[in-house]
């Protein structure tokens, strides 16, 4: 039997959403007086609601400014990612604020005048700020010295430092035992104002929201307090924390304890001795390269309403697989206007990365979305960022980079063929990862299948999967108007096995195959041909729309990522948690066996089963593998 400490969980943990509710009566209360007396001034129902609004956005928006790796990866302190364990640990984050907004409505019944503060009172200001420093700074220090204690820190506050790397919802994962009491902290000088006469709507505004945005200044991972400030104004570094300085009482818990001034830890000699030097040292170095990265998978937008499925929109989001939802719809309009802006003014960014035994795996994103492929006018610029990419990774010394989908379009690139051409002194291996991609969904198909059906059959992937099943002596209907394209494959194939390969320019004569491999989008009314209880494997991008339902459909080609990675937090696209698209995972294998060629064009058929051999060598598994 586990014993539980006293106070350590929540009490609506259980409710999952519904601890939402817990807010009905202030909401309730709130339009009611609203209705009664118009007076929103006076309306502190609302104005909790309000603040608390304010407060979660604070820690979204600094949360958004910490993943966004484009602006911060040089300014980062620890360099681990953010994995799926501590995301699913920080979920409820949220929870300290339901807490403050129900003790801020014990504490306007019991008083009921704090419910009637002026808007403004300038003293009041001055006078929270006294007690800031006076009652809140020195009773956390004292707090948070007790809660490291050994039976403290053991039952209580070792939660809170059980995420590996600080985020501004580090904030919120605490027990409800820390949250009581850091409660006393923010409250103390707010009731203490409010007592002297001093107290204010704007006062209470100022200083719950400068308390959090300060709280999530020391939790970003990220330094953006300039050494030389302290440099010019040496008593500022005992007035003001950094991430830097607070990060090392994460890492190292015995120093560092002070809320955000620094002075504390000077008085109860608890100041790390590398405080100012690591800070010195970070600060210098922002702004300058960081590790370069072994592998980079260039992606590219699929849609505007996917483009909101990024960690630095919404890391709990972007860490499940993509699916559309209703409350996305209100942020299309943003969504739509950031497109427009991509296209007329950016470049390929860094994304995301993770960590896979000693080599950093990055995502590269270009800036365009999966419409503008298709607009012939587009297709220069779209090269111009696919090859500005390879040139910033070849001049850094990435290994290996992989395109995504699109951007290895034959149409648009010839699979990667023009920059290998234009560019023949490439260090950096250019790889479109098809071989892999064809690999997996050979792999799918059941050894006694005797018959496929197969659009896009002409592709580069068409061709190969094509070749590959003939070979074994499977009959493969190619759908395809382009006799030459058809008549030219089948003569790659051996002698014997030509008669394998059939031209079909009709869905119809699919009627009785029971497997489809879709490389080309087809309609509902096109799936319809398909006869009940047919599996529809696929390599088309986005998906095709599950219509039939009588019938199976594959995901995407994909593969799971070795055991062994780490600070992996976010899903690729409609992937789930530890799943990459097979593209992506043939750049991966292409680094960890060395090979020193590149991969783009035709397939090379006699390297299907070659590369798929090294990705389960390296630990890289079938997604039905678990």
């Amino acid at each position: 039997m586990v014993v539980v400490a006293p106070l350590s969980s929540w009490p609506w943990e259980n409710l999952g959403s519904l601890k939402y509710l817990l807010y009905g009566p202030l909401l309730a209360n709130g339009f009611y007086s609203l209705y009664q007396d118009g007076n929103i001034l006076q309306n502190w129902c609302l104005h909790i609601l309000l603040l608390s609004i304010l407060r979660m956005g604070i820690h979204v928006a600094w949360s958004s400014y910490s993943n966004m790796l484009f602006l911060t990866r040089n300014r980062r302190i620890l360099q681990q990612g953010v994995d799926f364990k501590q995301i699913d640990m920080e979920w409820e984050w949220d929870n300290f604020l339901i807490l403050h907004s129900l003790m801020a409505s014990m504490m306007v019944y019991l008083f009921p005048w704090l419910g009637n503060l002026p808007l403004w009172n300038t003293k009041g200001l001055i006078a929270i700020l006294i007690l800031h420093v006076g009652i809140a700074e020195p009773l956390f220090y004292v707090f948070h010295r007790f809660f490291h204690t050994h039976y403290l820190f053991t039952h209580y506050h070792s939660l809170h430092h059980s995420s590996p790397v600080p985020q501004s919802f580090t904030a919120g994962n605490a027990t409800f035992l820390e949250h009581l009491a850091w409660s006393l902290v923010i409250g103390a000088p707010i009731l203490g104002t409010s007592l002297l006469g001093y107290g204010s709507t704007t006062m209470i505004f100022c200083y719950v929201l400068v308390f959090d945005f300060l709280r999530c200044l020391g939790l970003s991972n990220v330094e953006i307090v300039p050494h030389r400030l302290f440099e010019a104004v040496p008593i500022l570094r005992y007035l003001l924390y950094t991430p830097t300085y607070h990060t090392l009482h994460r890492t190292e818990k015995g120093s560092n304890f002070c809320l955000f001034m620094p002075l504390f830890d000077a008085i109860g000699n608890t100041v790390h001795k590398n405080s100012w030097e690591l800070h010195k040292e970070m600060s210098s170095t922002a702004g300058k390269n960081g590790k370069v990265p072994d592998f980079v998978f260039l992606a590219h937008v699929v849609d505007i309403t996917s483009s909101m499925h990024a960690p630095f929109v919404s890391r709990f989001f972007a860490s499940r697989p993509f699916v559309t939802k209703l409350s996305l719809f209100p942020l299309w309009p943003i969504a739509f206007i950031v497109m427009l802006v991509m296209w007329g003014r950016s470049k390929p960014f860094l994304h995301s990365f993770y960590n896979l035994r000693d080599w950093l795996h990055q995502t590269w994103a270009v800036p365009r979305f999966g419409f503008q492929y298709f607009l012939p006018f587009a297709r220069e610029g779209i090269n111009n960022h696919i090859e500005e990419a390879i040139l910033r990774a070849d001049k850094l010394g990435v290994k290996v980079i992989s395109l995504a989908a699109l951007n290895k379009n034959e149409a648009l690139n010839g699979g990667g063929t023009l920059f290998v051409e234009k560019h023949p002194n490439l260090r950096v291996r250019v790889v479109h990862g098809n071989t892999l991609t064809a690999a997996v969904i050979l792999n799918e198909i059941p050894k006694d299948v005797k018959e496929v059906f197969l659009t896009g059959a002409t592709s580069k992937l068409g061709r190969a999967i094509a070749l590959y099943l003939c070979r074994r002596k499977v009959r493969v209907l190619m759908l395809t108007l382009a006799t030459e394209r058809f008549e030219k494959i089948q003569k790659e194939a051996p002698t014997e096995c030509q008669s394998y390969l059939v031209q079909v320019t009709k869905y119809q004569a699919a009627r009785n195959c029971k497997t489809w491999i879709v490389g080309k989008w087809i309609t509902p009314r096109e799936q319809s041909w398909a006869p009940s209880g047919t599996h529809f494997h696929q390599f088309v991008v986005p998906p095709i729309l599950a219509f039939r339902r009588d019938c199976t459909y594959g995901d995407l080609a994909a593969m799971r990522l070795p055991d062994d990675v780490k600070g992996l937090g976010n899903c690729e696209y409609t992937m789930s948690r530890g799943v990459v698209h097979a593209c992506h995972a043939g750049g991966v294998v292409h680094h960890l066996e060395g090979w020193t060629h590149h991969e783009v064009g035709a397939l090379d058929v006699d390297r299907i089963d070659l590369v798929w051999e090294a990705a389960l060598k390296h630990g890289l598994k079938p997604v039905s593998s678990k």
